[in-house]
């Protein structure tokens, strides 16, 4: 027998083997293995190569590494280790996982309690696949115990949602870095498989890069494998509507006619909680969901939908990757920041279906939200320095609470950039924190003003997206670089989708209602920030004599009178007094407001603004002349060195610029109830240390109001 038939017998053997592995997977006889995926699992089983697989949803990307898992682990080889970026994702792959005898386990942060037991069974040869939450790959015991046997001891690994290793990718998540460390200690032989449905061109070939990395330099062959990436059970559609009332109204009107059970996505938390409360006023069977959901929640709101329980969730992306369900509709309020992302999203629906409706109504204040979420990116390179600098200074670890009073970052931000300078060697998380380590750290302004600038490209194409006459899907392909991107016939540009812009003047009518309806509670601050004393500040513990609960008109983010409210606090906007709109608002807050009144204000005490002390005197003597009750006083600035802003990036350093900016200025009456004005709650803190102020000074009640607030 030659080589090349013995290659071939091996290769035939391995297909047959790979086809009646498949069948046990999806439950059916008549199931068999495209030549597209054959490739795949070829290259990883029988070749061990490293391989980029970019295909649609739905073409079967968990069957290409379960299938391979089961040809490795006959011929002797370690468990697969699947990093997945979520939760819902982890909970399906285990159940597919167990239908074709595999034994999978998961490590995350919902499990710590079973960590050592899955580590015993992983030992004894008991573990098919191991799906990890990237989250683990930077905590440092995993980092330094598990993962270097991980990497030792692995069949296959692989990366699924693979374009978040990539910071031009739509969805760049910190964690993801550590896996490049993690490729680069792999033996040699161990196949690497890396999946996504949404890259172009770029991200494509950046992570094509990072997977050809090895820790001797020795280049790497990685087959990269694009394949159509058109949803043909999707009809795309756009429907442009004026108002907010307008598109609560569709929705109200048109959700029922919708096939099946879907996704309602919006773009901010508030959102997801007025729309879900106008619908079920509306008598549809809707839930909210987001990131802010409880873990527990979050599984049997998923499980509804998938068992078509509730028409549709309401949610932010977090219902997002991983999401395996056969959905009739998604339906988008608000515009994503990329055709990219948007085409993440759409892709929840048209599984295992015919035929899906994918629906968008843009909103004017998408690129308001777009803003918002792009001054979260990484931090400019004097605070880089800086956090690195006190890192260097301390001579123990710091946890990301004590860096907090030192670095004026918010906790998301600094954490994620704590994780990149890990992974770059400038910083690393040990027990009990985080230390520098002394390596040279090179800020790559160029690569991450480049990467602003593609943001600003994929911001303008979304844009384009929804006035093209073209035909939709193949827009989208086209972003995605797809080669294959032809006319879909199925949107409403190619005529294969009608959808109607008519809504009803009742619901209409009630939409505007329910937005019109102003008051959302402002939670007062219980807990001073961790590690004050770092500043000089002697608080700590729970604030004993703070505020009640208060009130704003609406938040920043809300889809009615948030909208006038944003128009007000532009930077462009003159100062001045209250639009009449928003004082009626204002006075129907406190109307209802006053039933909670532990009593009724005394007197009232304003936060002096610099930005806008116009509208703050006027707020303030509007409401001494229809409350009948005088304006004592003003938490007043008494140091305009401080900036208004200072400090917001987190708490401890807000705590400390509103200390330095400000001081009461008011004869407060002893065991008086004050209402405490301010034009705008940012952070909580500038009210909070106000309602301080005013206890100390003999307060018995002090109530926050504002005309706004940001969350």
């Amino acid at each position: 027998m030659t080589a090349s038939t013995a290659t071939t017998d091996v290769r035939r053997s391995a297909r047959s083997a790979a086809e009646r592995h498949l069948r046990a997977l999806v439950g059916r006889d008549d199931a068999s293995l495209r030549e597209d995926q054959w490739a795949a699992i070829e290259a990883l089983a029988v070749d061990k190569r490293r391989a980029l697989v970019v295909q649609r949803t739905g073409w079967g990307k968990s069957a290409v590494y379960f299938v391979a898992t089961l040809l490795l682990r006959e011929a002797g080889a370690g468990p697969t280790v699947i990093i997945s970026p979520l939760l819902a994702l982890m909970r399906n792959q285990i159940a597919a996982a167990e239908r074709a005898g595999i034994r999978a386990v998961t490590i995350n942060s919902t499990n710590m309690e079973s960590w050592e037991p899955i580590h015993q069974q992983i030992h004894a040869g008991e573990v098919d696949v191991l799906l990890v939450s990237p989250e683990r790959l930077n905590n440092p015991g995993f980092r330094d115990e598990v993962l270097p046997r991980l990497a030792a001891t692995c069949g296959l690994l692989v990366v699924d949602e693979a374009h978040c290793i990539s910071d031009w990718g739509h969805d760049f998540r910190p964690d993801y870095r550590r896996i490049r460390t993690l490729l680069g200690d792999l033996p040699t032989g161990i196949p690497v498989l890396a999946t996504t449905a949404t890259a172009n061109a770029r991200v494509t070939t950046d992570v094509a890069e990072q997977l050809g990395v090895r820790a001797d330099g020795a280049p790497v062959d990685v087959l990269v494998q694009r394949g159509s990436l058109d949803r043909e059970s999707l009809r795309l559609g756009v429907v442009r509507l004026t108002t907010p009332e307008q598109r609560l109204a569709w929705l109200a009107d048109h959700l029922a006619e919708q096939p099946g059970s879907g996704i309602v996505y919006c773009l901010t938390v508030a959102a997801t909680q007025q729309v879900a409360a106008y619908l079920r006023d509306r008598g549809l069977e809707v839930a909210a969901y987001s990131g802010q959901t409880e873990p527990t929640e979050r599984q049997a709101l998923e499980h509804d939908l998938v068992t078509g329980r509730v028409k549709a969730l309401i949610a932010t992306s977090a219902l997002g990757m991983g999401f395996d369900a056969s959905l009739g509709f998604v339906i988008n309020l608000g515009a994503p920041q990329s055709p990219v992302a948007y085409y993440q999203q759409v892709g929840r629906a048209g599984r295992g279906t015919d035929d899906a409706t994918v629906v968008l109504l843009p909103q004017i204040e998408d690129r308001d939200i777009w803003a918002y979420f792009a001054s979260l990116g990484f931090p400019r390179e004097e605070q880089v320095r800086e956090t690195l600098a006190v890192l260097a200074e301390s001579d123990r670890p710091m946890s990301t609470a004590t860096l907090e009073t030192r670095v004026d970052l918010g906790r998301n931000r600094l954490e994620s950039m704590l994780k990149v300078l890990d992974v770059d060697g400038a910083a690393r998380r040990v027990q009990g924190g985080w230390v520098a380590t002394g390596e040279p750290w090179h800020y790559d302004a160029e690569r991450y003003a480049r990467v602003a600038e593609a943001r600003e490209r994929e911001q303008q194409a979304m844009l384009d997206y929804l006035t093209t006459d073209r035909c939709r899907m193949r827009y989208l392909r086209e972003q995605l670089d797809d080669p294959e991107a032809v006319d879909c016939g199925r949107c409403d540009n190619c005529g294969g989708l009608a959808l109607s812009s008519q809504v009803s003047d009742a619901a209409v009518a009630e939409a505007g209602v329910r937005l019109s309806r102003p008051g959302v509670e402002l939670e007062p601050r219980k807990m001073w920030p961790t590690a004050l004393a770092n500043l000089g500040i002697d608080l700590k513990g729970k604030i004993t004599a703070g505020a009640e609960s208060g009130r704003v008109i609406a938040r920043l983010t809300d889809l009615g009178h948030g909208q006038a409210l944003r128009e007000l606090f532009r930077e462009d906007t003159p100062d001045g007094p209250v639009p009449p709109q928003l004082a009626q608002a204002l006075m129907a807050v406190m109307k209802d407001w006053s039933a909670d009144w532990p009593a009724r204000p005394e007197a009232i005490v304003l936060v002096e603004s610099a930005r806008r002390p116009a509208l703050v005197a006027d707020l303030a003597e509007g409401l001494s002349r229809v409350m009948q009750v005088p304006v004592i006083g003003r938490f007043a600035i008494v140091d305009p060195a401080v900036p208004p802003g200072a400090g917001q990036a987190n708490s401890a350093h807000r705590v400390a610029a509103v200390r330095r900016r400000f001081a009461l200025a008011a004869d407060v009456p002893s065991g008086a109830s004050i209402l405490l004005v301010d034009d705008v709650a940012m952070t909580g803190w500038t009210l909070t240390m106000a309602a301080v102020a005013l206890r100390d000074a003999g307060a018995e009640v002090v109530l926050p109001l504002a005309l706004a607030s940001q969350a």
